[in-house]
């Protein structure tokens, strides 16, 4: 066999044993991409995807959109070709596995994870959307969870609502850990409860769960430090004046937040908030109306950018990272509340866009 034959069949058989490494050999990343946005003014698998009934709406224009990233499964491993073809791709981006599944987390857990924090997020965004319109909305804390082994367990039930601790009555969900860590551990603690079924056909009436059963715990130490625990989470519960159902199926986490609650106001307002724009936008939303930082802000900006959105919402603390690699076309406008979001939509609806708080990388 000539040299330069036997020396081009040696060059290719080493080529194709490191493809096939490349595609054996798995590498401890995964994938984030663009994900599909929604039209929280619009429809989702043929129906709207905020229903409202009980008050009044107003017809809507325009675009509020929230936006989504897709990521490779937990159990999911890439290889190398996937990861350096991720590398180099300008609309994805490849990170450590660990940074999307700490704790060796499960497909299972992760989907259970994100559904808990997406059905939350759904919750707050109302909450944040009537308060913003000084429409009254009903509170009050519940446990959460409780932590299997405490003393709590088969005493305090996820749902549960907490009316007074030792007497001294609850308005928020610290004021649980506050009382409770009042005690030594070993001593008793007195809950003045309502049953979660009870609390719960309060909320379907509209109204706040009354009355209350006294429950003694006896408290235990914390593993991470000398404070009584019962071993619960507390967090809060409303009751609506009226029904606010958001349907949208497949989609987790809680970076929604900010857009469901401006598709709510808009909804509930008679002012056309967009315009007529393409507004589309990310971020977690409290209670208050204070918009948090999410994850994946790139990916969002592509993939909004795709959609065809003009202008983009974006978290105060996505700022800088997002303004580093802004798509073409696409304006980034800074927002801390649902307030300073409201204030931007109506710059943005009037066309006075010189004024929008914009965000710089540095």
């Amino acid at each position: 066999m000539p040299r330069r034959t036997a020396t081009m069949l040696a060059s290719t058989l080493v080529l194709i044993a490191l493809l096939c490494a490349g595609v054996l050999i798995k590498v401890p990343y995964s994938e984030m991409s663009p994900g599909p946005t929604v039209n929280t003014l619009g429809d989702s698998g043929g129906e709207p995807v905020l229903q409202i009934s009980g008050h009044k709406t107003y017809p809507t224009t325009g675009h509020l959109n929230m936006t989504t990233v897709r990521v490779t499964g937990a159990d999911y491993r890439m290889n190398i070709v996937e990861a350096v073809y991720g590398w180099l791709a300008h609309d994805s981006v490849v990170v450590p596995h660990d940074t999307l599944y700490p704790d060796g987390k499960t497909d299972e857990q992760s989907n259970q994870e994100n559904a808990e924090e997406f059905s939350q997020s759904q919750e707050s965004a109302k909450v944040a959307a009537l308060n913003e319109l000084s429409i009254p909305v009903k509170s009050w804390v519940i446990v959460s969870s409780v932590v299997k082994g405490s003393p709590a367990e088969g005493k305090l039930h996820a749902g549960d609502a907490i009316k007074a601790v030792d007497g001294a009555p609850v308005t928020k969900p610290a004021d649980v850990a506050t009382l409770v860590t009042k005690h030594k551990p070993g001593q008793n603690v007195v809950f003045t409860i309502i049953p979660a079924k009870e609390a719960e056909a309060a909320k379907k009436a509209g109204r706040e769960p009354e009355g209350g059963e006294k429950l003694t715990i006896t408290t235990e130490k914390a593993q991470d430090g000398d404070r009584a625990i019962v071993g619960i989470q507390a967090g809060t519960d409303h009751a609506f004046p009226f029904t606010v159902d958001i349907k949208l199926a497949d989609v987790g986490g809680p970076s929604a937040g900010l857009m469901f609650s401006l598709g709510i106001v808009d909804k509930l307002t008679p002012e056309d908030l967009t315009g007529g724009k393409f507004v589309a936008g990310t971020g977690t939303i409290d209670d208050t109306g204070k918009v948090g930082p999410i994850g994946g802000i790139e990916m969002k900006l592509i993939g909004a950018r795709q959609a065809g959105a003009r202008y983009f919402l974006t978290p105060k603390d996505n700022c800088e990272a997002a303004a580093s690699d802004i798509p073409s076309g696409l304006t980034l406008v800074k927002v801390d509340t649902i307030r300073d979001a409201r204030q931007s939509l109506d710059k943005i609806r009037t066309g006075d866009t010189a004024g929008l708080p914009s965000c710089s990388a540095k």
